[in-house]
This record gives structure tokens, C-alpha cells and sequence, in this order.
């Protein structure tokens, strides 16, 4: 197979949100930034259709204190506040950088930028009016001159003496391998997903985490689950999806109510956060389950929307410092590829993904420029990329084996079921373990391609099985129920011995799984009662009487 050679100060590995914000701020130091992405630059990942941008800004009024708080106590206590603090500080340069740059945002009548927020949350976001800003990002990046490759797919990183100095990917078209030589590689690949039918994730199929991990990079927050629901009978039109200009109507998940159950029941939750409420209903064998729409009439709602994403901001490689730098010198991290923890065990409120993602991308950007400054350019012999492309386009030298397309809908089917991934229990985790574990070791090493598209699926199902494994060992590991993990047999939480959060690291060849206490002057004020520290209830909860815990 033919090879191309592109050598760069700093690679980028994603074209998102996070991704243009660290090639941008990596370029504007003056060094050389290749970006690559699996689909198009600016139209690709879950960018293009987001719409919130959290801001904060004092001198609307907001209080950093109050702010924290929310999170703090929505986020049950494992967020890591410096993160979430940087994430606010951070975002109102962010947000200028935006308008600078010529996005747009949702105006009232009277001129001024429209606000969601209070009383639903304390936290505040702006409205992007158009679902084009992406294109801006890109515009941006060229201007800066950023180089930018489309359709592409990275599948591996390239590691030499400890450190990251490239990757290597696949167009969709060809058989060409690209070999990618850098001095700093930011991750910013996205989320990670099982190809769900209802959300806007069905290429993110963790290949971020995948790489990362078998770099030897430490991961993190794949218990959490990010609980999107959508329309039972067109799942792809989910609430909110469509391109063009934003009428910005409330969404069902942003109010108290969350929808009625079989039973003719409400179902309520806490407002302005993505919980569990429908899966509950549906365990208790309450399902169908119905939304309000806007217009105020009712439709059926399905739950495992984005099955296989973690929460905003929680998965993804677990950064060392405050520039985003992975445990593996060379490796940085971005967006939802950076599992910065900033939000803890629950989405806490409109648009703190979409900032965490500029704010975590600029700073990877700007750290891995210095990183790259003082770092000497790699060499990749001849005898390496020969075995890397090898390695790579392996499924297609086989004659006979598993089609990427099979493997994935037995995978789906595997793990996408609520009472998988959603209501946990050790006896189902396990089960679903010992497949996953079966398809790692006998159906993944014998996938087999017959085109191009063919062997992007095949590197793409091999990243998925991992993200399950990933999923299912934390899952288990974590032995109590928080936020968006709930464990039948396990439904109360935990203070403090589950004060903390759960790392999963490859060690000779095996999957590490340990966890790192939440710094104690994190902690809840453990001298409060259990209701007041967790208002949310969950089925089979023991709450404690007459007794602190």
C-alpha cells in the first residue's frame, strides 16, 4: 500500500468545536497545524448541532459561588471543581472569541442577545441563531492557515520513547495510508457512541478513547450515561436537529415535568438536568412513555437516544494539568475526547458542553504549542509505517470472517437494552461482560473489508467493543448508585468511599480499573442528612433515618 508522509508542529484530531479552537490558538503561536478529520470539518461530530453556549459574566449579575454550588450539588459532589471553575472563567473570552470571529447568536426584539437559564437553572447560555457556525470555525482555521484534511480517519496514534509523535489514518475512498508526523497531537475526536438511530452521534464511535487507551492514556467517566430520549416513531428527528435558523423551543428534559407514563402519570425530575426518570418508568413495566412537544400535544418517546455517550465533559482521557496534557507526554485532549470531569455525575445545565469543549480546545491548543516549542521533531522509519500498514489494513487481506456491520448490531443489541446500560445490575453487567469480552477476543480480530467504507466500520466497530468493555468494567467497578449511574443492587450512594472517580488504564494488555479520591475539600458536608446532600431519589434508595451519614 502507498503511503503519504504530512509532518506538522501540532496535529489535531477532530474538527469540532474543540478541535478548531485548538488548531486555531495552536496556529496563532506561529507553528505548523495539519487538522483531520473522519467526515467534514465544520459539519462532522456533534458541533453542528448544538445550540447553547454557557457564559458566564459577572457583570450580568452572575455568581461564581452560586454557580459552583449548582454544579457542585447536581453534579453530586464528584465534579472536579477546578475544572468547572476554569470552564466559567474561561468562557466569556471564548464567547468573544465567537462573535470575533463572526458566529451569530439568537437576539430578542430588543436587540440584545437572548439568555436561557433562570429560573429553570442559576446557570445562564446563549442561543447560537444559525446551525452554520460550524462553517465559521472552519472559515477561521483556513484564514489562520491551518492545514485541514477531510475525510479521513485516524485509527492509531504512533508512540516512540514514551511519547506520541503522530498517527496514522485511512481516507474513505482509498487504500493510501497517511502517516502523520507531530511534535504535540491534540485529541478532540468527540464523544463516544454504539451508532444509535436518535441522536447526532452515530460517527462517534469512541475512537478518541480508543487511541488514547491504547496509547496508555488513563480514561475516565464511562459508568455516567447520557440519557437522550426521542421520538419513538421517527427516531432520527430528534427534538431540536434541523439546520437553519433556531425558533429555540423549550425542551421537554429542561422542565420538571418530564412526561406521562403509561399510567397516565407525570413523571417529574429535577429541572434543567438529563436523569433516568423514563428508564425508571419503563423497568417498572410503565412504558409507553410521552413527551410534550412544543405545540403542547403528546408524543411516545424512546430512551437510548445516544446510547454508548457518556455525560458531556465526564468521558474521555483524564487530563494531568490545566492545558489539557494527557497522562502520555505528547497526548493532549479536547471537548468530549477530555474527560475533565466538569460537570460530575449529571448534566447540569444547557450549553456547559458546547463551552467546555471551546475552553478545553484552546487550552489544549496553546499547551500543546509549547509542548511542541520545545520538543524536537520525530523521525518515522520506513520499517515502522510498514507496520503500520499492515496493522491497519489488515481486515482487507483476509479472506474469510465477521462483517463490521454484523459485529456492530451484535454489539448494539448487547448493550443498548435499558437494563444494560441504564438500570445496572452485577448479574446483567457480567453477562453482557463475558460477550463483549467474546467479541474482543474472537469476532474483532477476524472482521474482514471489502472496500474502503468497509475498513473504516471494521476500525470503527474494533473502537466500539472497547468503549463497551470500558463501560461495563467501570460500571461494575463502581459499586453504589450516583447521578446518571444507577446499580439495582446497589441503589443508595456511597460518602465518602465512592467520593471519587473511577481511571481505567491498559496494563500489559489488560484493563486496569482504580479509582482517585475527590480531594477532601471537595467533599459534601458529610455532617448534613442524606436528603439534603441528594435531593433525587432512586428506586429502591435506602435513605437514612435518624442517623448522619
Amino acid at each position: 500500500m502507498q503511503h503519504k508522509f504530512i509532518e506538522s508542529d501540532v496535529l489535531v484530531i477532530g474538527g469540532g468545536m474543540a478541535g478548531s479552537f485548538a488548531a486555531i490558538k495552536a496556529r496563532e503561536q506561529g507553528l505548523d497545524v495539519t487538522l483531520v478529520d473522519k467526515g467534514y470539518a465544520g459539519k462532522s461530530g456533534s458541533t453542528p448541532y448544538a445550540f447553547h453556549f454557557q457564559v458566564f459574566d459577572p457583570e450580568r449579575g452572575h455568581r461564581l459561588d452560586e454557580w459552583m454550588n449548582h454544579v457542585n450539588t447536581r453534579g453530586e459532589y464528584i465534579n472536579n471543581r477546578r475544572w468547572t471553575e476554569i470552564s466559567y472563567k474561561d468562557s466569556f473570552a471564548r464567547f468573544q472569541d465567537l462573535v470575533s470571529w463572526g458566529v451569530k447568536f439568537l437576539k430578542g426584539a430588543d436587540g440584545e442577545i437572548v439568555r436561557r437559564g433562570p429560573p429553570i437553572t442559576v446557570v445562564e447560555a446563549v442561543i447560537l441563531e444559525e446551525r452554520d457556525f460550524a462553517h465559521v470555525l472552519r472559515k477561521q482555521a483556513i484564514e489562520k492557515g491551518v492545514r485541514i484534511l477531510d475525510k479521513i480517519m485516524v485509527t492509531e496514534l504512533i508512540k516512540r520513547d514514551g511519547r506520541v509523535v503522530g498517527a496514522v489514518g485511512i481516507p474513505l475512498d482509498s487504500y493510501q495510508l497517511y502517516v502523520f508526523g507531530a511534535k504535540a497531537t491534540v485529541m478532540s475526536a468527540g464523544c463516544a457512541s454504539f451508532k444509535p438511530a436518535g441522536w447526532p452521534v452515530s460517527e462517534l464511535t469512541a475512537d478518541a478513547d480508543a487511541m488514547a487507551y491504547r496509547a496508555g492514556a488513563e480514561i475516565t467517566g464511562k459508568e455516567f450515561n447520557d440519557t437522550h430520549d426521542t421520538d419513538a416513531e421517527n427516531p432520527a428527528t430528534t427534538l431540536g436537529m434541523l439546520w437553519g435558523k433556531v425558533e429555540c423551543p423549550p425542551a421537554p428534559w429542561m422542565n420538571p415535568l418530564k412526561g406521562v407514563n403509561a399510567e397516565g402519570a407525570e413523571i417529574r425530575g429535577l429541572p434543567g438536568a438529563l436523569t433516568l426518570d423514563i428508564y425508571f418508568e419503563a423497568h417498572a413495566g410503565r412504558a409507553p412513555i410521552h413527551g410534550k412537544t412544543p405545540e403542547g400535544s403528546m408524543q411516545r418517546i424512546v430512551g437510548g437516544a445516544s446510547a454508548g455517550m457518556s455525560i458531556h465533559t465526564a468521558e474521555g482521557m483524564l487530563p494531568i494539568n490545566e492545558s489539557c496534557a494527557s497522562s502520555v507526554p505528547g497526548l493532549f485532549a479536547a471537548g468530549d475526547s477530555c474527560g475533565t470531569m466538569q460537570v460530575g455525575a449529571m448534566y447540569s445545565g444547557v450549553g456547559a458542553g458546547l463551552a467546555g469543549a471551546a475552553v478545553t480546545g484552546a487550552r489544549a491548543g496553546l499547551g500543546a504549542a509549547e509542548y511542541a516549542l520545545q520538543t524536537e521533531k520525530p523521525s518515522i522509519s520506513e520499517r515502522e509505517i510498514t507496520g503500520l500498514n499492515e496493522t491497519v489494513h489488515q481486515p482487507i487481506k483476509r479472506k474469510g470472517g465477521f462483517s463490521p456491520r454484523w459485529v456492530t448490531q451484535v454489539l448494539q443489541n448487547a448493550m443498548v437494552p435499558y437494563f444494560i446500560m441504564y438500570v445496572k445490575h452485577e448479574d446483567r453487567l457480567k453477562a453482557a461482560l463475558t460477550i463483549v469480552e467474546f467479541m474482543r477476543d474472537h469476532l474483532i480480530p477476524k472482521l474482514i473489508a471489502r472496500d474502503p467504507h468497509e475498513l473504516r466500520l471494521a476500525h470503527e466497530t474494533r473502537n466500539m467493543v472497547l468503549n463497551a468493555e470500558m463501560k461495563l468494567r467501570a460500571s461494575l467497578f463502581r459499586t453504589e448508585s450516583r447521578g446518571t449511574h444507577y446499580r439495582e443492587d446497589y441503589p443508595s450512594r456511597d460518602d465518602p468511599t465512592w467520593l471519587a472517580w473511577v481511571i481505567l488504564k491498559q496494563e500489559q494488555g489488560k484493563m486496569k480499573v482504580f479509582k482517585r479520591a475527590v480531594p477532601k475539600e471537595w467533599w459534601p458536608d458529610l455532617s448534613k442528612s442524606y436528603e439534603k446532600r441528594y435531593p433525587a431519589r432512586f428506586p429502591g434508595e435506602v435513605v437514612p433515618s435518624g442517623r448522619r451519614k
